[in-house]
């Protein structure tokens, strides 16, 4: 399994998703633009002193991401009409592929995956206007919530 980060733009977010790979001992694929410097402070103090477990990958754009990971799964996770994740099956091999935090995966991008899972939340936001619901999770909630569930369906299929 492999994590993938389109275009983020948050430092904390990126360095906490790089723990949670390090944790799980998982690769972290990296997708410019970003919207800070690899040698960012806030990025290093998010991934505490955890930076030499994980294994970072970078790709100048989607593209050469793509064509990097032929025959592997790319499973996008958005807040939009996807399968949810309690019903999805993943596979060792699959890339768990995030969007922006702001505007989370282009539906151009979504085209080119596999799937399209979606996290449940009762509280979701349906309309734009909706000051009661919540519009998403926090990229690196979502990242280790993704990790774990996919973690756990691959470590009990072989156990």
């Amino acid at each position: 399994m492999e994590v993938a980060l389109f275009e983020p733009r948050i430092p904390q977010n990126t360095g906490n998703v790089a723990r949670s790979c390090a944790a799980f001992k998982i690769p972290l694929n990296l997708i410019e633009p970003f919207g800070f410097k690899l040698d960012d402070k806030y990025l290093k103090r998010a991934g505490l002193d955890y930076w030499p477990l994980v294994q970072v990958n970078t790709y100048g754009n989607f593209k050469n991401f793509l064509e990097s990971k032929k025959g592997k799964r790319i499973i996008s996770f958005s807040k939009k009409n996807g399968t949810y994740l309690k019903n999805f099956n993943f596979q060792e091999d699959d890339i768990l592929l995030f969007g922006r935090e702001d505007t989370g995966l282009p539906e151009c991008i979504i085209d080119k995956s596999d799937f399209l899972i979606s996290i449940f939340m009762p509280n979701l936001q349906t309309e734009k206007n909706d000051k009661k619901g919540v519009r998403s999770l926090n990229l690196s909630v979502a990242c280790g919530i993704a990790i774990y569930e996919a973690n756990k369906q691959i470590n009990y299929q072989n156990s």
